[in-house]
């Protein structure tokens, strides 16, 4: 009887429904269309949430941690590798500036005054290689430092290579002739100051060029006592913390008048010709034990615009990857080429997310927007958008997957070196537009670009997951022996622990041992497509002073240079972090 009487009253209830509605004009079609079609967007809704959550994928990479013993020997086999290259110098080229080792043979390419053992003091110092150190020092001492009359000096390799190796020596080891010849080295360089601004040659300076000697000045005054050299550093960071900068979001453009000390023209990048200014905002900042607060909204200011305009994620297979930019007014055109050189970025990242506390600016009197507040309205929202995110995890998120990029140039080609220009494949976005899906739909999975990704294979069979195409062209097919990835692989095993970036540096060096090995050292290669790759006749010094010094700091435990003390120069050479007394504060009028 219930149940008769529950069906009576459910039947009574659809009538009296379908009554009512009928008096409104909706019968019962209209019901099941609403219905249908309220199906559809469901199912709509939930297929394009999958589809966001799941477009940034993490493969399955497995890192085996192992035992420190295994790692000591890998630095060993670094420290043959330095030993193998520096001894075909000297027994081929010194005191020439450096090895041509296809043909053993040698060139004067950096003013002829030992290029490669000054650059190799510090990694021999690090090394414990004490004969190759007094070897080289006896080239210190008989370097002149002059030139035929009509020969320029190349300022900013002089600088990073001679006067940044000579003072990092002297750090480490306190030889005096060291300082004397950086002391005498600084002066002569003095007349490239002679200008309203600063002056390299030409009434057009390059950002990189005229903006990364302030770490060397700095420190050279300091261990000197001399003003000249400080007054030399704080220049140029006066010169560009009051540039106006409100139509490049607080970057720098690479084009600068060197009478009048402003912009000349809209390009805007982190790789060549621009690299390096943009590292020593930071790393000035932390020389000087975070005192200098300019450097610091520098820093910032660029980093923050860099994150907003000159991040993109490739289509297929979200490659994060940072590019160049041509901004005219309102509008920003990227040319998704990605540079080598460009790979520094991703350990400056992870640098400045170890040693700032990004995530509680304010401890410093900074807040991100503020610092955005003369800038025109799209750069100030992407200041908004960057302050959305915990600012810490941000930066070490690109840094994290910038490097991985990094990485995959390398693992991608046999030679398992990596090109020195790639073009993107177009079709992608900005990074964080990827960002804001991301969090949008709850953050599930890793960041867009960060998750593990394997080398891209061309065999018939290949992983599921994998995408049917690299996402970029090989533009310029060499390899020059370069850091900028090892250095990045280095700063990120140090701030986050994670294997993979040691297991990333084993797997290159072992291809330079195998691609660029020669009789006498190592070669630049070319064709990197292919194995073995075309050895070219050119050993540059920053190998033995970069390459091979990030590579045995990675492999080795102990922490030699801790980021907290010392502070590398854009050519590795670290120098101590300082602060400055009350007495030379007053006398060089530092504020």
């Amino acid at each position: 009887m219930p149940s008769i009487l529950s069906d009576a009253l459910y039947i009574n209830l659809i009538t009296r429904i379908s009554i009512s509605l009928r008096r409104k004009g909706i019968s019962l079609r209209h019901v099941i269309f609403a219905l249908a079609f309220s199906v559809s967007l469901w199912t709509l809704y939930y297929a394009y949430r999958r589809r966001t959550t799941v477009s940034f994928p993490e493969e399955a990479v497995y890192y085996p941690p192992e035992p420190p013993e295994i790692w000591a020997e890998r630095a060993v086999q670094v420290k043959k590798a330095f030993l193998h290259a520096y001894h075909g110098y000297e027994r081929y080229a010194a005191p020439w500036d450096e090895l041509k080792p296809v043909t053993h043979g040698k060139v004067n390419n950096f003013n002829g005054w030992g290029v490669t053992a000054i650059d190799s003091l510090d990694t021999m110092l690090m090394m414990g290689l004490k004969d190759e150190y007094q070897r080289a020092l006896s080239i210190v001492q008989q370097s002149n430092f002059s030139l035929p009359e009509n020969t320029a000096v190349p300022f900013f390799e002089t600088v990073i290579r001679y006067l940044g190796g000579l003072l990092s020596a002297y750090a480490m080891s306190k030889d005096n002739i060291l300082r004397t010849r950086a002391d005498e080295l600084g002066s002569i360089l003095a007349p490239a100051f002679n200008t309203s601004s600063v002056d390299v040659g030409g009434s057009i300076g390059i950002l990189a060029e005229i903006a990364s000697f302030q770490m060397e000045y700095t420190y050279l005054g300091k261990i000197t006592g001399k003003k000249e050299h400080v007054d030399r550093a704080t220049k140029v960071t006066r010169l560009f913390s009051q540039a106006d900068l409100r139509a490049f979001g607080g970057m720098y453009p690479t084009r600068w008048n060197l009478t009048s000390g402003s912009w000349a023209d809209g390009h805007l990048s982190v790789g060549a010709a621009a690299d390096s200014a943009h590292e020593y905002t930071l790393k000035q900042y932390l020389l000087t034990a975070q005192t200098d607060k300019a450097n610091l909204e520098m820093y910032l200011r660029a980093t923050t615009h860099i994150i907003n305009d000159l991040l993109f994620i490739s289509p297929e297979r979200q490659l994060l990857y940072v590019t160049d930019t041509h901004t005219n007014g309102n509008s920003s055109r990227p040319s998704h080429l990605f540079e080598h050189l460009s790979c520094f970025f991703p350990g400056l990242l992870a640098l400045g997310a170890h040693t700032l506390p990004l995530d509680q600016l304010d401890i410093l009197g900074i807040d991100l927007n503020d610092l955005g507040s003369n800038l025109f309205p799209g750069a100030r929202k992407g200041y908004a958008a960057a302050s959305s995110y915990n600012l810490k995890d941000l930066h070490l998120w690109a840094a994290e997957g910038l490097a991985q990029t990094c990485w995959l140039t390398y693992a991608d080609q046999p030679s398992g070196l990596g090109p020195d220009v790639v073009l993107m494949q177009s079709g992608g976005r900005s990074w964080m537009e990827a960002m804001g899906s991301w969090k949008r739909w709850g953050s599930k999975g890793p960041p867009p670009g960060v998750g593990h990704k394997l080398p891209w294979s061309d065999d018939a069979i290949r992983p599921h997951s994998q995408s049917k195409t690299k996402d970029y062209l090989v533009k310029t097919a060499t390899y020059y022996l370069r850091p900028e990835t090892i250095e990045s692989f280095y700063i990120l095993w140090r701030v986050t622990g994670d294997v993979r970036w040691r297991h990333h540096g084993w797997a290159v060096f072992q291809a330079i041992e195998r691609e660029a090995k020669t009789d006498s050292g190592y070669a630049n290669v070319d064709k990197v497509m292919g194995s073995p790759a075309q050895q070219l006749d050119s050993m540059p010094s920053y190998f033995l002073a970069e390459t091979l010094k990030y590579l045995y700091l990675l492999f080795i435990d102990e922490d030699i240079v801790p980021l907290e003390k010392w502070v590398f120069n854009t050519e590795a050479h670290p120098l101590p972090i300082f602060e400055w007394s009350q007495r030379e504060r007053e006398a060089y009028g530092i504020l």
